[in-house]
This record gives C-alpha cells, structure tokens and sequence, in this order.
C-alpha cells in the first residue's frame, strides 16, 4: 500500500526515502542495462527512472511497441521486469512531453502533421516558437489517451498495488514551462473559447463591466485578448495567470483520469515543476505559481526540477527557498520531492564549459532531506546514445535528439558506462542517507519563530504583452522586489545567522499569530487587497512584520490600494532610483546610527507622524526606511536596498521578536545549519561548510553549549549529519561529533569530523575495544574519543555485545 501522509512518503504503512536514478533505457543497448542497474544500486539507489518517449515508441501512427519487437532497446516491460529483478522500485515518466533534449520534446512528428490545429498561436496572433502543443486541443487529449491505453496496459499489472515495482507515475512534464520561457501564451482559438468560458463562470454579470467590449461577441473577445489595449491590459493579465492555473489543472486531471481509466491506480502521480534557470532558483517560483492548484490535490505528489550545480554562499538559500515555497502550497499531506534532481559534473554540452565540485550533489540532497524531501531523482544517473529514425530526412541529423550521437556525458555515468568523479561522493551521501533513512523519513525540519512570505501572484509573470507597457511596468516591478533585497540578502543572512524558517502561502492561507511571531515579507508596489488586510490583520493581532522592498500603492489590476500603507500611518510619496551620475545613497539614523551608509538602486520615500525613521536618502532626506507600531504589532520597513550588514539584521530581527535558536562561533559564516526531529525526540543536525577553508565551530543552541562545549572542525566543502539523542539498536547516542555511515545488529560505523571526534552513548550492552578510539565509562554512559584522521577518510566502527 502506497499513502502519501503527514507529508511522509509510506509503503506499507513505513515512512520510506525513495533515492532514485534515471536510465533512459531507449539510449542504451539492451545488454547493457544491467552494467548501469548495478552501477545504480551500487550509488546507494533504490529506485529506478525513466522517461517513456512516445517519439520513439510510437514512430509510425498506430505502430506502439513497447516490448522491443521494432528496436530492441525499446522494451520497456523487460526493462521494468529487469529492474524489479534486482530488487528495485519504479518511477515511470510516460508524458505525453517528457522534454529530456528530445526531438519535438518527446511527441511524435505525426501528431503535429495530421493535426495541425494543435500548433499554438500566441500574441497577435503569431505561431510559437517553441515545440508546444495546446494542451486541451481534442485532437492532441484523443492522440494522448491513446498513448496512455498502451502504456498503463502494461503497467497496471506491474504497478506496486499489483505485486510489481512502480510506486509513482508522472503527468506530462515541465506543463507550461515552453510558454513561460518564450513569453508566447497559448491563445489558440480553442483555448480562447475555454477562457471565455471560464471568465463568465469567474465573474458572472461583472464580467460585463470588467472589460470594455462586448464580451458575448466571441470573434471581438478573440481579438481583444490576442492583441490587449492598455486600459484593460493589467485586469487581462490576471486572468490569463488565473485561467491557466485552471487550464494547467484541467489537463493534469484529465492525464490522471487516462491512467486510472486503463488500470494505473493506487499509485501517487507526480507534477513536476520547472524554473531554475543561470544556476539560480529566483525563477523557479514562477513555475509553482503556474502549477501549485494542479498539485496541491490528494494523490499528487509536487517534484522540483533543481539546476544549480555548486551549492555555495552565492546561491544556497536559493534552494531553501524553493523548497519551503513548494510546501507553503501543498495540502498539508504531501511530501516534497525533486523529479529532477541534478547530479554529475555539469559538463551539458560536452565542452568543458562547466566543471562542479564533488560536493555538489551531496549538498544538495542533504538540504532537500533535511527539509522533507521524501523523494529524490538523480538525473540524469547514466548517459547513453541517440538513434537515429526509421523515416530519414527531416531534421538535419535524423536522430532522436537534439545533442548529437551522445547523450549525458554530465551524467555520473557517461554514456560509455565510465563512472566520473562525482560519482564516489554522490555514493556516499546516499549510503548515509540509507542508513539513517528509517529515522529522516519521518524527521521534519525544527523552526524558529519567523516566516517567510509567499505571494504566488507575484511570479505570475510568465506572460505579458510585449506591446503593453502597463504589462511590462508591471512585471519589472514584481520581478525586481521580489528576487531583490529579500531574496538576495535577507533571506540568505537569515540562514547564515542561523534562522530557520518556513514560509506561507498569504493567498490562500490565513497567517497564524502563534505560530508565527514574526513574517518576513518581499513586498512590490502592486499587491491585492485582501493580502494587504490580511496583514493588517495580522498586525492587529500582535504579529511582527519586516518589509522589504516597496510598500504597494495598487492592487494587482492596477488599481489604486494603499490599504497597508495606510494603517502603517505613513503616505507614499516617491520612488527614486540610482542613475547614469547619480548615486543614490541612503544614510542611517535611530537604531542603525551606529552603521555606515548604503548605496542603493532604489528607495521609495514616506512621510508619517507616528514613524521612526532608520534610513533617509542622502540630499533630501527623505525617510526610505522605518519603524512603526500597529495597534499590537510592530513593522519595520526596508525600502531601500541594504548590505548583508549582520549586525543590522540582527538587531532588525531581535527588536521584532525574532531570535535564532541555533548559533555557531565562526566568525566568517558560510556555515548552513538546521535540525530535524521525529516523534520520539530523535534528532540530527545536518551542518553544511559552504566555503573552500576549513573551519571550527561551537555551537549553541538556546544558549546551551552543544556536544558539551566540544568544537567541531568542518573541513571544506564538507557537510555532516550528526546525531542527538538517537537510539540505534539499544544504542542511544545522546550526541556524536561524527557521522553515522553504517548500522548493523552489532556495530555502528562513523565518520569522524576531525581526529578528537566524541561519540556520547549509553546502553547496558558491552563496547569492544579498539585502536579506532579510547574509552571512558561512566556507568551505563560511554565517552568515545576518536583517534583516526578524517583527512584519510578513515571510519569508525564501534562494535558490542
């Protein structure tokens, strides 16, 4: 039995990590399928991925061989019977797109010629430039239902519900991510008539007066939206943003409904989420904004795409960040995965251009573990080769995909079978996480009493009008607030000082004053009214707010809405910017006297009677940042752009009510640090050095010295997870400066974190001696010191009886 449940991925009624590969089998030679298995379960992997192409799979209409009767590489039932064999589970990614470099993003050349109504036309009118299809064209569902007939025929019978191995099912892939990246909505004649539909059952009789043409003139409403006026251009904006919400919805419904129609249930299906883009992850919200009401329903599973090659200070609370949006809109019950979870060397184009270190991978998962990640999918595990088609003469080169004869050479895995050099600490991660996995997957991550907040509105900027400069206006505003100074420099130092911190969705759900004393809030000058009250709300009730970016002064149609703005007692009065020969610069006053001046890019200016200013603009000084109290809640206010002053945001925090329970001595950061907890008050610190240096740390938590005051030396690049208060077979470790690597019925084996490395355990059992470590007793309480080097990777096996 498979449940997803209190965020928990359960089969059989146990909490499970799933630590998966994708092998594209159609790439590789059928007698080479085993070598990459084994190099997979060899990985520390449990699961196996996959694409299905129906490009390859169904070449010729109607001709659908998925049991290599065509081309042996494409017998996928032996491929998953193959897998099962070795004792592994299965997550199958049947499409219809699949992307993965594939030609036509994985849909075969037939669909697109016999039905060419399914090419979408966009902004005035123009075809995309893009290999998308209308999602809800009849021709393109009825083509697809019948590619889910073949392909859930034969996986019903292998489902995990049925006595076989595949435990989840994707939907499609990457669902509107080739509109968002082409700025080119799909505005097909079809999809209109559907939007036409959906405004009249949103809006009613409003809908009459919300646009200025006739709206039942269905020829005029089609030109109206594919080439927008100015004076209705931020009201159509919205709606497109909330249509396809529905639309994306819509479609992953009717995928599930294929799959449960022909034999695929009892599974969880998987929505996978797209938008890192440049190694960073400031884009990917855009894609849970586009998808988050299609997978925040019961039996979906959210699953990021993750590009970010080195985890470092430079770009590490992107993936905090991400991952704590993603569950900010889920349902409560479903666990976080990553579907597609970049591993290897970051060499994509075979060209040297990009080379990651070995710890980039390890990084990675660690954190998405350490934040309920239930489920990761190394992708792509093994590389492999592109074939060429049966039909000749079309595309250049003719074969399956765009990267030439080979394919994955980032892969841990080349396509040659070679393993690389991410390949060792990528196994070692996974073996760390196996070992532990009984205890992390029901773990969840321990947070301080602040928030993050999340307006999914706010990257609901995948499309625009290129013509419209209400649009564009619009979308640069939001774009710059909101992967500005909160992105790039508060929420960074939050997790640099320690703070931990989810985040909340503020559109659809309420912020609770006692669980949340404090919210942290990117903020631009368009919000809707019902966030701004809800705020107010908040405050009113004795919320605390920091506010970074601008106060809004409109809704998000445009519209004038001071409603926040208003209660704080203060009046917009300008916003300036940083020009060719003017540097605009900002000076601290009241609780930041003792600081230096800023420059800055922006600064929106106020005026308030019952205000304490913190920063005014040099020259005119104007106040561009502030304190205010709100009947029971205080707001500081930072709309200007700030350094990543330590000091500053301390004091900023503290005076809000917001304290780190976590703290460390190393005065020069770039140390990650969280804890997680189960129900029996088992916990793990899971410690990260961001940085090429070795440091050394104490640690305390609620002023209370951690590991008895002993410090830890964190080598470079090099995280640990270490235990406090776990039990292991009798064993209850009260803290270890080293990390659990292997548990067996008679022996723990660590990995100690430098040479003097302490293990803290109390059983009544009998610890054999060792030359590994020395013994110090004091009842049933054993102090274990360390005696090997972790420079030569030595371990600790501490065996008893």
């Amino acid at each position: 039995m498979l449940e997803l449940k209190n965020k928990q991925f359960i089969i059989d009624g146990k909490p499970f990590i799933i630590l998966s590969g994708e092998i594209h089998y159609y790439r590789l030679p059928v007698e080479e399928w085993e070598d990459r298995i084994n190099k997979l379960i060899e990985a520390g992997c449990n699961t196996v991925s996959t694409y299905v192409p129906w490009l390859c799979h169904e070449e010729a209409e109607g001709i659908i061989d998925l049991e290599g009767k065509t081309r042996p590489e494409l017998n996928l039932v032996r491929f998953i019977d193959l897998c099962k064999e070795k004792g592994l589970y299965f997550f199958l990614r049947p499409g219809p797109f699949i992307m993965a470099e594939m030609k036509n993003e994985g849909i075969p050349y037939w669909v697109m010629e016999k039905y060419p109504d399914t090419i979408p036309t966009t902004w005035d009118g123009k075809v995309v430039t893009t290999k998308t299809l209308d999602y809800l064209n009849p021709n393109f569902l009825r083509t697809t239902e019948r590619w889910y007939e073949a392909i859930m025929k034969i996986v019903s019978p292998r489902l995990y519900t049925n006595g076989g191995n595949i435990i989840a099912i994707q939907l499609d892939n990457e669902i509107g991510m080739l509109s968002w990246v082409s700025n080119s909505p799909d505005l097909t004649p079809t999809v209109l008539t559907d939007f036409h539909a959906w405004l009249k059952d949103t809006y009613h009789d409003e809908l009459y007066t919300r646009y200025p043409f006739n709206i039942d003139n269905l020829e005029e409403f089609r030109q109206k939206v594919i080439s927008p006026e100015e004076s209705y251009a931020a009201k159509l904006m919205k709606d497109l943003g909330y249509y396809n919400r529905y639309r994306f919805k819509k479609y992953v419904n009717i995928l599930k409904g294929y799959a449960e129609k022909y034999g695929a249930k009892g599974v969880p299906f998987v929505v996978n989420i797209h938008g890192t883009s440049g190694g960073r992850g400031k884009t990917f919200p855009i894609g849970i904004s586009q998808l988050f009401e299609a997978y925040a329903q019961p039996d979906y599973i959210p699953g990021s795409d993750i590009y970010f090659g080195d985890l470092e200070v430079s770009n590490f609370h992107d993936l905090y960040l991400i991952n704590s949006f993603m569950d900010a809109c889920s349902n409560g019950e479903q666990p976080l995965a990553s579907v597609e979870f970049n591993c290897g060397d970051g060499n994509f184009g075979d060209d040297l251009g990009s080379r990651y270190d070995p710890s980039a991978s390890d990084f990675k998962a660690r954190m998405c573990i350490a934040q309920g990640n239930r489920f990761i999918n190394y992708y792509l595990f093994s590389g492999g080769y592109n074939y060429r088609f049966d039909v000749l003469g079309r595309d250049g080169n003719d074969r399956i995909a765009i990267t030439g004869e080979r394919h994955g050479f980032a892969a841990p895995v080349n396509p040659e079978g070679e393993i690389s050099y991410t390949y060792p600490r990528m196994k070692y991660c996974n073996t760390v996480l196996n070992e532990n996995s009984i205890k992390l997957a029901s773990m969840y991550e321990e947070y301080d009493n602040l928030a993050f907040g999340f307006i999914p509105d706010y990257f609901m900027t995948e499309s625009f009008y290129p013509q419209s400069d209400v649009m564009k206006q619009i979308v640069n505003n939001l774009t710059a607030n909101r992967a500005g100074l909160a992105w790039d420099i508060i929420s960074k130092m939050l997790l640099l000082m320690n703070y931990r911190f989810t985040s909340i969705n503020l559109q659809n759900h309420d912020i609770d004053y006692n669980k949340t004393k404090v919210l942290v809030l990117p903020s631009a000058r368009y919000m809707s009214a019902d966030i701004q009250s809800k705020l107010v709300d908040y405050l009113y009730k004795g919320g605390n707010l920091l506010i970074c970016g601008e106060l809004p002064q409109y809704d998000m149609e445009n519209n004038p809405c001071t409603i926040l703005a208003d209660n704080l007692g203060v009046t917009i009065i300008d916003t300036l910017y940083d020009k060719p020969h003017y540097n605009l610069s900002a000076y601290p006053v009241g609780i930041a006297t003792d600081f230096k001046e800023v420059r800055t890019y922006f600064a929106q200016i106020f005026e308030g009677n019952n205000i304490t200013p913190i920063y005014r603009v040099y020259g005119n000084d104007n106040i561009c940042a502030f304190e205010t109290n709100v009947k029971n809640g205080k707001v500081i206010v930072y709309a200007c752009n700030l350094h990543a002053n330590f000091a500053l945001m301390r004091l900023t925090l503290e005076r809000l009510g917001a304290k780190a329970r976590l703290q460390h001595t190393n005065k020069y950061h770039g140390i990650f640090m969280t804890t997680t907890k189960n129900a029996l008050g088992e916990r793990f610190l899971h410690l990260f050095n961001l940085d090429g240096f070795t440091k050394e740390i104490n640690i305390r938590e609620d002023n209370q010295l951690l590991f008895e005051g002993h410090t830890l030396t964190l080598n470079s690049k090099d995280a640990v997870m270490l235990p406090l208060n776990v039990n292991y077979n009798g064993l209850f470790i009260h803290y270890a400066t080293a990390e659990v690597v292997k548990v067996t019925d008679n022996s723990i084996e660590f990995r100690p974190v430098q040479k003097d490395s302490v293990i803290k355990l109390e059983t009544d059992k009998e610890i054999l001696p060792s030359k590994d470590f020395t013994i110090r007793k004091q009842g049933n309480i054993y102090y274990l010191t360390t005696t090997n080097c972790p420079c030569c990777q030595a371990r600790v096996v501490v065996e008893y009886r």
